[in-house]
């Protein structure tokens, strides 16, 4: 076996390929069994030891696809950039294959970095921390201060401790070059949200000091994880947390050219897509035949085809009219007449003359300015004298006020086992989506906020069960379950 002072006895590879079939077996070694056995007090210092290595191989890797990529190497099995045979030749995603020609092109515009990595001075995760403060340094500063953070890390400095010394360095070189106009940068402030062909967008923006911890502070506040089910990265909960920012500004009507309205969807249905549906010469036809004088209906299948995805809002209404009065005191006047008469009312006549009048009685009676709802209204008190509203409408496009009201007041907060979120936070949703058959009432519907009901939901395929009591709980699609409530205990005796 070779070791490092057997270099100088011929031990070393000799050639590219025979480095990297020693690389290879090496490795071979540190994942077999055989590794295993290595001490736990041991495994600290093969730790380090794989980190200096890691550098090093990303050192190396940079170099050989900084030379592929300088001759074009690609173009010899015809591909046309280094990313794209990188992901048909060596088994990578294209977004890996991109990230690692920009890791190349980050080291090559800092070799000091790249050879402190192969020389093992600094890990491959100091070795971007530098790139990135240097980077921002004005052009001037760059080479020195990068030597100086260099020179640290390789005596030991943590990341937070060049962090300040790339601060200082540009304190003191804003002391030396003061800005003759007072320019703070605010002027080149600006977001831009390009939105593509999918819907989908992308954010762009150079933000100012106080703009950037406004941001930062409300992601940090809002993006953090929800609880056990919460599997989301770091940059998908702050894109959630923007989101649910802004619908919490909207909620709060505090956005006033939108007079605090919700998010408003338009579907655009084509005309062409309607008539292509099943039943639509049918209804065509009962149009065409109504516009033209004649009567237009459809019956049996016909109609079932017709209405089957039709909303259908049946609205009955009344109102105390004293005209309904006159009109049955002119059938009694009429009746008497007809008693004067040798011959009296057939039983037929009267039926229909019962008929017209119970017709009109129930007429005067309903509504909610009739009899019943002035009744109602005058005598008793709150809750019961305010306007009847359903609190279970069926099927709907949306959710009534009254029964959002409802769902809030029981409630009270997101409904999800152990999140409580406050209902600003929430709004109220189907248990189960109206496009599924879910209908819209307080017992199918319940308060969630917009992670627990956009992703966990919608996204992930979890289900809430809405038990009678108001708990809830929640199943997800490989087979977890989270309870709102505490197991039933054994009662005593």
């Amino acid at each position: 076996m070779c070791t490092g002072s057997d270099q100088e006895h011929g031990c070393a590879p000799r050639s590219v390929a025979e480095a990297l079939r020693l690389a290879h077996w090496s490795l071979d070694y540190l994942n077999s069994p055989a590794a295993g056995e290595l001490p736990a007090a041991a495994l600290g210092d093969v730790l380090i030891s794989l980190g200096g290595l890691r550098a090093k191989f990303t050192a190396a890797r940079a170099g050989f696809l900084r030379r592929f990529d300088v001759t074009d190497a690609h173009d010899a099995d015809g591909y046309g950039s280094s990313a794209s045979w990188l992901a048909a030749m060596t088994q990578m995603s294209l977004r890996d294959a991109r990230a690692d020609v920009r890791e190349m092109r980050r080291l090559s515009a800092h070799r000091g970095v790249a050879d402190a990595m192969a020389a093992g001075q600094v890990s491959e995760s100091c070795g971007r921390q530098i790139t990135e403060l240097v980077n921002k340094l004005p052009g001037e500063l760059r080479a020195l201060t990068g030597k100086i953070l260099l020179d640290a890390a390789a005596a030991g400095a943590s990341l937070d401790d060049l962090k300040l010394i790339a601060a200082a360095a540009w304190e003191q070189w804003r002391a030396q070059h003061p800005d003759p106009d007072g320019d703070d940068g605010f002027d080149d402030r600006y977001v831009a949200v390009g939105a593509t062909f999918g819907g989908a967008a992308c954010i762009r923006g150079n933000l100012t000091p106080e703009c950037n911890a406004a941001v930062q502070a409300v992601l940090e506040a809002l993006g953090k994880k929800h609880g056990p089910e919460d599997r989301r990265s770091e940059g998908q909960r702050f894109h959630d947390a923007l989101q649910l920012g802004c619908e919490l500004l909207i909620r709060a009507r505090m956005v006033p050219d939108r007079a605090g309205a919700d998010t408003q969807v338009i579907a655009h249905i084509p005309l062409p897509w309607l008539r292509q549906q099943p039943g639509a010469s049918a209804v065509e036809h009962a149009w065409l035949a109504a516009r033209a004088g004649e009567t237009g209906y459809l019956t049996g299948t016909d109609a079932e085809t017709a209405g089957c995805d039709a909303m259908t809002v049946p609205v009955v209404t009344g109102h105390a009219d004293m005209a309904v009065i006159d009109q049955i005191i002119e059938l009694a006047l009429a009746a008497g007449d007809q008693h004067a008469r040798p011959r009296a009312l057939s039983p037929q006549a009267r039926a229909a003359l019962r008929y017209a009048i119970a017709r009109l009685a129930i007429d005067f009676v309903s509504g909610p300015n009739g009899l019943a709802g002035v009744l109602r209204t005058s005598l008793l008190s709150p809750p019961y004298a305010t306007p009847s509203l359903p609190l279970d409408v069926g099927y709907a496009d949306s959710i009534p006020a009254q029964i959002r009201r409802a769902v809030l007041l029981r409630d009270k907060a997101c409904a999800w086992p152990g999140c409580g979120r406050p209902a600003a936070w929430c709004d109220v949703h189907h248990l189960r989506h109206r496009k599924d058959g879910g209908k819209t009432s307080v017992r199918d519907c319940v308060l969630l906020c917009q992670f627990h009901h956009d992703v966990c939901i919608h996204r992930w395929g979890w289900e809430l069960v809405l038990h009678p009591d108001g708990t809830t709980s929640a199943h997800g699609p490989d087979g977890q379950v989270l309870h709102s409530h505490s197991p039933p205990t054994v009662r005593a005796g």
